[in-house]
């Protein structure tokens, strides 16, 4: 198998955000909740993202671009998952290349939707900005 199991304990950060050294694996998550938090909206504070549940791939860009960890995944529950190496996933694309373009057509699809709604946000944030600027401008 090209994924082996893992337990982690509630509490414990397992993927630190700007992290650009442990980059080389993802998760997908079997059983339990990962709160994912980003410090760079705030500067000073994590704000939570989103919780995340079974099903969920997690750490998926930084396996495939080697770029620092976007965010910090804590267990908020124990939790169990499937751990994938980035020299798994070289091995499974060399060894099943069919099935290792199906792993990565899948991984993209998840990518592309988090980026779709990524997008839906900031278009609501812009609007969100322009009407508080009219509502100052209205002010002064």
């Amino acid at each position: 198998s090209y994924m082996h199991p893992e337990t982690v304990p509630a509490g414990e950060t397992f993927i630190t955000e700007g992290d650009a050294v442990n980059t080389g694996f993802m998760v997908l998550l079997l059983d339990g909740e990962v709160l994912v938090e980003n410090i760079t909206v705030s500067r000073t504070k994590p704000v939570t993202v989103t919780v995340l549940g079974p099903g969920s791939l997690i750490g998926e860009m930084g396996l495939l671009d080697t770029g620092p960890r976007s965010a910090s995944c804590t267990a908020s529950t124990d939790i169990q998952c499937a751990v994938l190496t980035r020299d798994a996933l070289e091995s499974l694309i060399e060894e099943q290349p069919a099935m290792g373009a199906k792993f990565l057509l899948a991984v993209s699809a998840r990518i592309a939707e988090r980026y779709r709604e990524t997008q839906k946000k900031l278009v609501l944030f812009a609007r969100l900005a322009a009407t508080m600027q009219q509502e100052l401008d209205r002010q002064t």
